[in-house]
């Protein structure tokens, strides 16, 4: 990609955006947003009632991204809406245990079914601490939601849409043609010089001392892997051979799919940077990120570039 997009702040382009601390480090080859405890009940979606007649639990997700929380012992839980039927305008999730499962945009409120809210929480605050069945959902609810808010109108004529098969398509009032969701796929890249070095950058509007791995979104008619590699000539100059998929993680800020890859630079020798899309970017050795304050350095757990990051730590990806 050539130039960053200048419409949407959450559009990603040169390293792999930080989000605040208090995360801890990820473990496993499963990120945490791309953990799923749910059936999504797909061909539900064309009944008239795809709950089946069964009381539903709905999620509010205000114009913020944030869903009403409550603190439990445990940790924290969402709050879901316990309703007796699917209501108008709800999205239908899928169910778990038997239960239907919705999610619907609306406002703040200090209860829902009759449990006080402790707070309205965001995606990057609760990935890591939701079991994997609510992560699953949320993850998913946020991800259609900003779909819909996005998509009020057919890109075709213009035309207002309307809502189908429970919140999934949305049809061209004028054509009939039907609208589906959209995912924008981006890579994600750790490149190493295969002797226990990687590189790590950071973009200027970053706190000082903070670095992640590169990422940029892949181009029409491009493959993943060859993004990868050109993402990397672009951003720091270097060219890359043997890469690997690693492991995908939805990112719904608003509609990417991150494709995480590994790769070895041919000459780890100097970096050429794009000073349009990167400020600063070094190699670091693993010694220097596991010794002091170096994993303070790195995105936390809730994003893919740490479970990245933390598996080649651990030399997952030596061989």
């Amino acid at each position: 990609m050539t130039a960053p997009s200048t419409g949407d702040p959450d559009r990603m382009k040169g390293p792999a955006t930080p989000w605040p601390d208090g995360a801890t480090p990820s473990s496993g080859s499963v990120p945490v947003l791309s953990r799923v405890a749910h059936d999504r009940a797909h061909l539900a979606r064309a009944l008239p009632d795809p709950t089946g007649g069964r009381p539903v639990r709905v999620l509010t997700v205000d114009i913020q991204r944030t869903v009403p929380v409550r603190e439990a012992p445990d940790g924290p839980q969402l709050l879901w809406d316990e309703r007796p039927e699917l209501p108008t305008g709800a999205i239908f999730l899928g169910e778990a245990d038997g239960v239907p499962y919705a999610a619907v945009r609306g406002e703040r409120a200090l209860a829902v079914s009759g449990q006080p809210v402790d707070s309205w929480s965001g995606l990057r605050d609760l990935g890591t601490v939701l079991g994997d069945r609510d992560a699953g959902l949320l993850v998913q609810a946020i991800g259609i939601i900003e779909w819909h808010e996005r998509n009020r109108f057919s890109p075709l004529t213009g035309a207002p849409t309307t809502i189908e098969r429970a919140g999934w398509v949305q049809r061209d009032t004028s054509t009939g043609m039907d609208i589906f969701p959209r995912t924008d796929p981006a890579v994600i890249m750790l490149v190493h010089d295969g002797a226990g070095r990687l590189v790590l950058g950071r973009q200027a509007i970053w706190p000082p001392g903070r670095y992640s791995i590169l990422a940029g979104f892949v181009e029409p008619g491009e493959s993943a892997e060859a993004a990868v590699v050109r993402e990397v000539a672009e951003e720091v100059g270097l060219r890359v051979t043997d890469v690997r998929y690693v492991g995908s993680q939805p990112w719904p800020f608003p509609q990417s799919l991150m494709l995480g890859f590994v790769a070895r630079a041919e000459d780890a020798g100097e970096l050429v940077l794009d000073p349009d899309e990167i400020e600063e970017a070094h190699w670091f050795s693993r010694e220097q990120l596991l010794e002091g304050d170096g994993l303070s350095a790195l995105p936390p757990a809730v994003s893919i570039a740490r479970n990245i990051i933390d598996r080649w730590l651990a030399g997952e990806f030596d061989d």
